[in-house]
């Protein structure tokens, strides 16, 4: 059974201030519960299930029994942050990793410069991890990436890819020579453009694209170009990060 702690603490974590505060954050569903109690990058707190799903998982959650709490479908919907609450809330770690700059200068890495949807940054993680793309800055302005939108869009992502939230000048003041490649109207076409072998992609927000901050910052200026017959006004910004991706990854 939920206690009034459990359950005001649970509540609490859908919120950024709080996650930060208490450095825990929350994952729900089967599949991604399941891929959480599987790896060991991310901590486990602790786990509210049903106790139908606790025996059909049985030897998955064998190593967390004394953090699995057995709850009702009304308490899980109560903690959930869900329409429709799954079999399964897990209370996990935010990762403590410190920003490690060695993965930026030795592959090609996401900057999110303002990504404020929850979905299209949770898209975003998804593509990282298709390409293999280590690591992902976000901008301080942008969505909270272990926010429950963007961990459920993000579909794992999270647990394969690191993500830090740093300004993009403190990344480039300690990798000045960083290639800084984004996608902006009257650039290069990314299809034909000579591109580094690695560096820093830029994806700007939704409705603006790349700040002019951030795009002051750009060593290669890319477009990707419209059909001829197109008449969209711009990219949904996660089509365009994997479109990007794609191309440096088999350039």
């Amino acid at each position: 059974m939920l206690s009034h702690n459990q359950t005001k603490l649970l509540t609490a974590l859908q919120v950024k201030k709080y996650r930060q505060k208490y450095r825990k954050f929350t994952v729900e569903g089967e599949k991604m519960a399941a891929e959480l109690l599987a790896q060991q990058r991310v901590g486990v707190s602790a786990i509210f299930g049903l106790e139908r799903w606790a025996a059909d998982n049985a030897a998955l959650l064998q190593p967390y029994l004394e953090k699995f709490n057995p709850v009702s479908e009304a308490e899980l919907k109560k903690i959930s942050a869900l329409t429709t609450p799954n079999k399964v809330l897990v209370v996990a770690e935010l990762p403590d990793e410190p920003f490690d700059p060695a993965i930026f200068q030795r592959d090609f890495c996401f900057f999110l410069d303002g990504i404020q949807d929850p979905g299209n940054l949770g898209a975003i993680l998804r593509v990282a991890d298709w390409f293999g793309i280590p690591a992902v800055g976000c901008s301080p302005d942008s969505a909270d990436a272990f926010s429950p939108k963007v961990v459920q869009a993000s579909m794992g992502a999270f647990l394969r890819v690191k993500i830090w939230e740093m300004p993009l000048e403190d990344v480039l003041e300690i990798m000045p020579d960083l290639p800084v490649l984004g996608a902006v109207l009257g650039g290069n076409n990314v299809f034909q453009a000579e591109l580094p072998t690695k560096g820093l992609v830029v994806i700007g927000s939704e409705g603006r694209g790349i700040s002019p901050a951030a795009e002051a910052r750009l060593t290669h200026r890319l477009t990707i170009p419209r059909h001829p017959s197109g008449g969209a006004e711009s990219l949904n910004a996660a089509v365009a990060a994997g479109i990007v991706a794609a191309i440096i990854r088999n350039h």
